[in-house]
């Protein structure tokens, strides 16, 4: 095969690979890698820096600042309360918790440390010492301590020793050794600032205020920073309440009150002075009560105001109200006869008068003077159950009293009443109330027949309180009618032991004597005596209930309302008319 060949130097029919070009290929090849993971480790730093400071950046300023940041709380100052004279009830003080820091105390001073602090506070020395030794960053040595013992370990200079200001509430001196003024109505403040029971937790709203608060930034040490974005809200201080309770009659009452339950062995007993005219509480006594400034250690049970927590069986209190609504429907007069034999027949029930004795013929005014049963249950079937019911419900019986405390239990009235029931509760058997609504149904009569609301606050601040609530519960002249037969009631009945010096012919009252029910029956063992009434009968001035609950004189004569609850009544009336320079109404010509 011929071959033919090429000329040297003729060109080629192909393009020859230039030198060095694959490995061009392979350097653009790394450099394009080389770019694209930088900008993957560039996209990485980007997005975790848009994560940190866009996403992140209010939750990691928050716990930034925190580090520096401070929230003071400043504190509001809780409202004082004061008598109607401006005499204080309730006001507030600072004590002092008395602390230590044992790391920071050398050595050689706990000694002197110990010896000051153990001195001062009446506490054991080695207690102190051992607290002082425990190497502890802070401990607490005693609390609440009065500014006399902050003064005294302020001027030793103990090291390590820190004295913690904090408010604290004060009340006065009460009636009797163990008890401050008015316990049962103010209640207490708490540790955390609440008030609790009475007038203390009904308005603590508004006693307490509301607290501010500072916003401020501190260097590493705790120093504070000033910059000029502090926050600051200030604190809206507690107003200040004046109650209607005149000091001189409470203290009073309580004294009174104290003795009488301690002399008839009593379990207990209240006393509320109300103004007839306006339904304004004078004085408003508990006892047994409670130091309110040793609240903690206080018997639980006395915490609760058995003025309107605890509801009862009136008795013949109840008669007033019996009597009254018979005379408004024209019924009754006071000269109105029955004849008495001693018991009554109703609805298959017989029921009694509290002698079980005849008594003959008798007006409506014997049946008040005496606490005839027989005649009250005779005035509610000649009313009618209608009118019966209602006068009940108008006078306050079954309905809240509405007073501006806490606590307030009330029993309502039936829905269906047997006949033996409506006669029953005609003499305040089966039918319950508390103090305050019974106090306030008998004013009515004191008050021309119009009910008002009892009440003890007078002024929030320089605001005063709402006029109270009042309704026409029967007319002017059916009070006055109801008025004179209660003044008989003193004179010529069961209300003797009342009698008060110079007012003996101007002064209305009522007896009650009601039994407890003890293993689903009544007990004659077991009662709750009671005494009502106002003074001066012709323009009163107060109406005041006395209850006590379970006298023991030893006998059921002596366990009665005219002989127990009648001479606290007659004792803290004498102090009232003292007090407020009442004088008898000279004896018509």
């Amino acid at each position: 095969m011929a071959v033919t060949s090429r000329p040297l130097g003729a060109a080629r029919p192909w393009s020859a690979p230039k030198r060095g070009a694959a490995r061009g290929d392979t350097t653009r090849l790394r450099v394009l890698w080389l770019l694209a993971i930088a900008l993957m480790l560039a996209g990485s730093v980007w997005g975790r820096l848009f994560y940190w400071q866009v996403v992140e950046h209010t939750s990691l300023s928050e716990r930034a600042a925190a580090y520096h940041l401070a929230q003071i709380t400043l504190p509001a100052v809780r409202g004082e309360i004061h008598d109607r004279d401006g005499n204080p009830l309730a006001i507030n003080t600072t004590v002092y918790d008395v602390t230590v820091a044992p790391r920071v105390i050398a050595a050689g001073d706990r000694a002197r440390v110990a010896d000051g602090l153990s001195g001062v506070l009446d506490l054991p020395r080695q207690q102190v010492m051992d607290t002082l030794r425990s190497g502890k960053e802070f401990a607490y040595v005693s609390r609440r301590q009065p500014q006399s013992v902050a003064d005294r370990l302020h001027a030793m200079a103990l090291p390590g020793i820190g004295l913690d200001p904090r408010p604290q509430r004060v009340y006065q001196p009460g009636g009797s050794s163990d008890v401050t003024l008015a316990s049962s109505l103010l209640g207490f403040v708490d540790d955390g600032g609440r008030g609790q029971y009475g007038v203390e937790q009904r308005y603590n709203p508004r006693l307490a205020g509301r607290s501010g608060s500072l916003t401020t930034y501190r260097d590493s040490l705790g120093r504070e920073i000033r910059l000029g974005n502090q926050r600051r809200e200030n604190a809206v201080d507690g107003a200040d309440l004046t109650l209607t309770i005149d000091s001189d009659v409470q203290y009073a009452a309580e004294q009174a009150l104290a003795d009488g339950v301690r002399g008839a062995h009593a379990q207990s007993g209240s006393v509320i002075v109300m103004d007839s005219k306006t339904g304004a509480i004078v004085a408003w006594a508990d006892y047994p009560a409670y130091d309110a400034n040793h609240f903690g250690a206080a018997d639980q049970g006395r915490l609760k105001d058995g003025m309107v927590a605890d509801i009862y069986e009136p008795g013949s209190v109840m008669k007033v109200v019996t009597l009254a609504g018979a005379l408004d429907q024209g019924k009754i007069l006071p000269t109105t006869t029955i004849v008495d034999p001693g018991y009554v027949d109703v609805g298959g029930v017989r029921l009694r008068d509290w002698d079980e004795r005849s008594h003959g013929t008798v007006t409506m005014t014997n049946v008040l003077e005496s606490s005839l049963n027989v005649g009250a249950v005779r005035a509610e079937q000649m009313e009618g159950q209608d009118a019966f019911l209602h006068y009940l419900d108008a006078f306050g019986i079954g309905r809240g009293s509405g007073i501006d405390v806490s606590g307030e239990t009330v029993s309502k009235l039936r829905t269906s009443w047997r006949p033996s029931e409506l006669a029953t509760a005609a003499f305040g058997q089966g039918v319950a109330v508390n103090v305050v609504q019974m106090a306030a149904a008998v004013n009515v009569i004191a008050n021309q027949g119009r009910w008002v609301q009892p009440h003890v606050v007078a002024r929030v601040g320089a605001t005063p309180a709402p006029p109270p609530a009042s309704r026409q519960v029967v007319s002017a002249q059916t009070a006055q009618t109801m008025t004179r037969m209660m003044e008989s009631v003193v004179q010529h009945g069961s209300g003797y032991l009342a009698r008060v010096q110079g007012f003996e012919l101007n002064e209305a009252g009522k007896t009650g004597t009601s039994q407890m029910i003890e293993n689903r029956q009544y007990s004659p063992d077991h009662v709750w005596a009671s005494y009502v009434g106002f003074l001066p009968a012709d323009n009163p001035r107060f109406t005041m209930l006395v209850v006590v609950r379970q006298p023991d004189n030893g006998s059921s004569d002596h366990n009665e309302g005219y002989y127990v609850s009648a001479p606290i009544w007659k004792r803290i009336a004498e102090q009232i008319i003292q007090d407020w320079r009442i004088t008898p109404t000279a004896p018509a010509a």
